[in-house]
């Protein structure tokens, strides 16, 4: 089962004993504060689908030193499944991501009508939720951070609202930072979490575990890259991984993906550049598999982008090459670093 990327609360007789409405001192149930710190702490999202007054609502979270948690809120009279939506939205993460729970059947039942690919759980559950697989991510120190990096994606975002110039403008404003590096050992538990977590900019869909990608860092035959990015609000973390089989001839991408929070960074297309200088340089081929779904069309494009163009198609994946002529050149909005495979190998 993939791993939920984001816990949607109900708030009365859920996240807490009551009904704000009827009683402003209500309390919190007794398991949910440690609920709430142990998958903050795996990595997992927060956030709060909720009739309620917005204000009242909010001012409780705070006295409950809570308001901290939650990301994205939608607290209203609108159905849970326009607010689920939203939240999602807001996130940049796909509905089949999200976990919603809520006490009232009728709640849970209006959300898996309208959005079948949401995981709904009854608030009677509310103890088990951490034993469930689903809930239990490989945890890694990124996972530990990724609320607070939710945060400083919200403080770009703002600033970009208020930036009158043109996106591209705003984008050199970042002062961004992308580093490539081979993973280390420390860093392969982020790298297995990347090919599970991340569907929605994904060329093919592969998963690697850690061991297979243990064993590909060290082979001669491939080149497994990750991605780390920063700019003037702080990390994004690390945010990108390709794989690539070299051969004496051809070398095939065998997996790109970006995480959705760099969608509009323009950072797939720098580190698909790199690879096709790293191509030119060895005086090979270079193709990449694509295989699509429903969600991944932004990473087509990205390759058709680049140059990119179809030459054959095995089954449900499509092959792509590019012809590596000219030269290919980096955009100026940011910063690239290449870290050495000799200094990340133990």
């Amino acid at each position: 089962m993939k791993p939920v990327k984001c816990l949607v609360w109900d708030l009365d007789h859920t996240l807490w004993d009551g009904i704000l409405l009827e009683d402003d001192e209500v309390r919190l149930r007794p398991s949910v504060r440690e609920i709430l710190r142990t998958l903050d702490r795996r990595g997992v999202l927060l956030s709060i689908a909720s009739r309620n007054n917005p204000a009242d609502a909010l001012a409780r979270l705070e006295q409950l030193d809570l308001g901290e948690y939650f990301l994205s809120p939608s607290i209203g009279w609108h159905p849970k499944s326009q607010s689920l939506q939203s939240i999602a939205g807001q996130l940049n993460i796909g509905l089949d991501a999200i976990a919603f729970i809520d006490d009232q059947p009728f709640e849970l039942d209006e959300v898996r009508f309208a959005l079948p690919q949401v995981r709904c759980y009854d608030a009677a559950q509310l103890d088990e939720l951490l034993a469930l697989p689903e809930f239990n991510p490989p945890v890694t120190p990124e996972a530990a951070g990724r609320r607070l990096l939710y945060r400083s994606e919200e403080r770009r975002k703002q600033a970009e609202i208020a930036f009158s110039d043109t996106p591209e403008a705003f984008l050199r404003t970042l002062d961004m930072h992308l580093t490539l590096f081979p993973p280390g050992p420390d860093d392969l538990l982020r790298a297995e979490e990347l090919t599970v977590r991340t569907h929605q900019l994904n060329t093919t869909g592969y998963t690697y575990t850690f061991e297979e990608l243990d064993a590909l860092r060290r082979s001669e035959r491939h080149l497994v890259l990750l991605a780390r990015l920063e700019d003037r609000f702080g990390s994004y973390g690390t945010i990108g991984l390709a794989l690539v089989e070299k051969g004496d001839a051809v070398w095939s991408i065998k997996l790109l993906l970006m995480s959705c929070r760099v969608m509009a960074r323009g950072v797939g297309g720098v580190l698909l550049t790199h690879l096709m200088q790293q191509a030119q340089q060895a005086g090979v081929r270079l193709q990449a598999e694509f295989r699509a779904n429903d969600r991944n069309r932004m990473m087509y494009v990205t390759y058709r982008f680049a140059g990119f163009k179809s030459i054959a198609k095995q089954g449900d994946v499509e092959l792509l090459q590019h012809e590596l002529d000219g030269e290919l050149s980096q955009p100026q909005h940011l910063t690239l670093h290449i870290h050495s495979e000799e200094n990340s190998l133990p």
